[in-house]
């Protein structure tokens, strides 16, 4: 199983007491893998047993999980948590404060699927192909703002009100509870592909970075071990939970696509009958029909092509210059000289005066 999933916790570098708790074990005689990271708040001894009513009521609810309606079945279980710590800490006045914030994750590596359901500040990350993807979102008011995209990672890690959060199980009865009080989803769980879930004694230390380059070890054991001292080493101001779940399956390796074979078509000229290859047939079809038509086509158009050079033709012919046609080309211009040569006494002029003291009588030409 380590191979496949493994979980670890640790109490820091500062605390006197660990509120955290996991779950990484099998479900029932099946193939279906449960993770679950809970962290407990509220105290010295509020948190640490918020954290193990949470732990217990969600083993108990999943025994006998099937494939069939598991996100129903993940809700109800977190339902019945919330309900159970906020009916004990009624009973007790000194647990008044107490919650836990829980990220549950139900992975099917047989089917390539995984389903979770989360409330609060705990995390769940994919690793694939080297990458991490945050999958769930902080239920925080930093945390939406680091997702969101407002505060920078580094901004939120430093941030004075990183752990105030807005949502956590026990703090109403389970009747009043919002629709969406519990997120959820469900995702592909490819081979090769790794669950991350943490608490924030994690994700407050060592950053994305940090987290994938640990995270690309194939021992589950050593990664959650490297994760743990990571987050000590940067002070372990809170306890660090870690539960990693893996797809151990060879990923396929995808060969290139070759180009297929040309396909070859060989036709007898001799015989009458198509004849087809025997590596791949191809039917030859005859249409006598369709060549008659481009037959009878081809001939209309030619016969529309001599009309219409007929009747362009005989528009040709009757078309009048509107010019004298001369057979000498300088004799336009010797009849111009010829009528320049002629004397001008046909022609009448008038001077201003004279023109003035005539009166107009009808039109006139003037030539």
């Amino acid at each position: 199983m380590e191979n496949r999933l493994f979980g670890q916790t640790d109490i820091g570098k500062t605390r006197d007491n660990n509120e955290d708790a996991f779950l990484a074990e099998r479900i029932g005689g099946s193939d279906l893998l449960l993770a679950v990271v809970i962290d407990g708040v509220g105290g010295y001894e509020g948190g640490e047993i918020a954290a193990e009513i949470a732990q217990t009521c969600i083993r108990r609810s999943l025994v006998g999980l099937g494939r069939a309606d598991i996100l129903p079945a993940l809700i109800s279980a977190v339902r019945e948590a919330n309900q159970e710590i906020f009916t004990h800490k009624s009973q007790d006045p000194a647990l008044d404060k107490m919650a836990c914030v829980l990220t549950l994750v139900v992975a099917d590596p047989e089917q390539n699927q995984f389903y979770y359901a989360h409330v609060g500040d705990t995390r769940l990350y994919l690793l694939r192909d080297k990458a991490l993807v945050k999958i769930t979102q902080d239920q925080s008011f930093v945390g939406f703002l680091e997702d969101s995209g407002r505060l920078t990672e580094a901004a939120a890690m430093q941030h004075p009100k990183r752990n105030e959060i807005n949502q956590a199980l026990g703090l109403e009865e389970t009747a009043r509870l919002r629709s969406d009080f519990i997120e959820t989803g469900q995702s592909p769980f490819l081979p090769g592909d790794t669950l991350l879930l943490c608490s924030d004694g994690l994700t407050d230390r060592i950053d994305k970075e940090k987290i994938t380059a640990l995270l690309n070890q194939d021992h589950l054991p050593a990664v959650a071990q490297a994760l743990i001292d990571a987050a000590n080493a940067a002070g372990g101001h809170d306890n660090i939970t870690v539960v990693l779940v893996k797809n151990d399956k060879t990923p396929a390796q995808h060969q290139p696509a070759k180009p297929a074979p040309k396909q070859e078509t060989v036709v007898s000229v001799q015989s009458p009958a198509p004849v087809t290859s025997t590596r791949n047939p191809v039917k030859v079809v005859r249409n006598r029909g369709w060549v008659a038509l481009l037959l009878g086509l081809s001939v209309a158009l030619l016969g529309l092509s001599g009309w219409l050079y007929m009747q362009l033709d005989l528009i040709q012919h009757q078309i009048r210059p509107l010019a004298p046609v001369y057979e000498n080309p300088w004799q336009p211009l010797q009849l111009g000289l010829d009528t320049m040569k002629k004397p001008l006494r046909d022609s009448v002029y008038y001077t201003d005066s004279v023109a003035k003291s005539l009166k107009p009588h009808g039109k006139k030409s003037v030539r």
